[in-house]
């Protein structure tokens, strides 16, 4: 079933959108590792799928689709499962810690939640805590041209949208107490500053001031 519903994404993806793709030669093609991507529109999940060619995306999905008649199925059929960003989630955070430590990727989106700005959103410390926890390298992504308002302005004109996926340098972070929330902190910008440095600078938003992504345009 993962199949046919990964060959069908990809089916609609190309039929909606030009997709173009740079720094695929970053992306570890084997082993455990952690997608931080920014978070856009709704088809940031499918995009995600249709970039990475493998069986073992860990896909946590916001609690909200678990009844939906059409995302609940989707997110089932192709091996994801459903997390409450509000709460402690105790059960899914041992799930994604099992898979990733039996070589799974974990995808997530630090800013939790689609940015309505269009812009990176101060993002939240749970990627940091798993990378750190795990040791596993982080893929910083990069995603412009779905933003909602766009994809579907365009689709009523019959136009394809423009879609652009970057890929940065893995990286790791050093062990990090779950209690250290100033290290949990700097991990997190520095995530977050690494996906804006890829990103043109409308989309960085909330760190477009920061330091360390001055630094990493070489601004600094």
């Amino acid at each position: 079933m993962q199949n046919v519903v990964r060959f069908l994404i990809k089916i609609i993806m190309r039929l909606i959108s030009d997709i173009t793709i740079s720094g695929y030669e970053n992306v570890p093609q084997s082993g455990g590792f952690i997608i931080a991507a920014n978070h856009l529109g709704r088809l940031d999940s499918a995009l995600l799928y249709y970039f990475i060619d493998r069986q073992d995306l860990i896909m946590p999905v916001a609690e909200k689709y678990k009844d939906h008649w059409l995302f609940r199925p989707l997110v089932l059929s192709v091996g994801g499962f459903f997390i409450n960003r509000f709460d402690a989630d105790l059960q899914a955070i041992r799930e994604v810690l099992k898979r990733l430590k039996n070589g799974g990727v974990f995808v997530i989106a630090p800013e939790g939640t689609r940015s309505k700005t269009e812009s990176l959103l101060q993002a939240r410390p749970g990627v940091s805590y798993f990378a750190s926890k795990t040791g596993m390298p982080i893929l910083p992504v990069a995603i412009t041209g779905t933003e909602d308002r766009s994809i579907v302005a365009n689709l009523k004109k019959f136009k394809r949208s423009k879609i652009h996926i970057s890929a940065g340098e893995t990286f790791t972070l050093t062990p990090i107490k779950s209690s250290d929330d100033a290290g949990l902190l700097k991990a997190t910008d520095e995530i977050m500053c690494r996906i804006g440095s890829m990103l043109p600078e409308k989309y960085r938003g909330y760190y477009a001031e920061h330091a360390r992504l001055k630094e990493l345009l070489g601004d600094s």
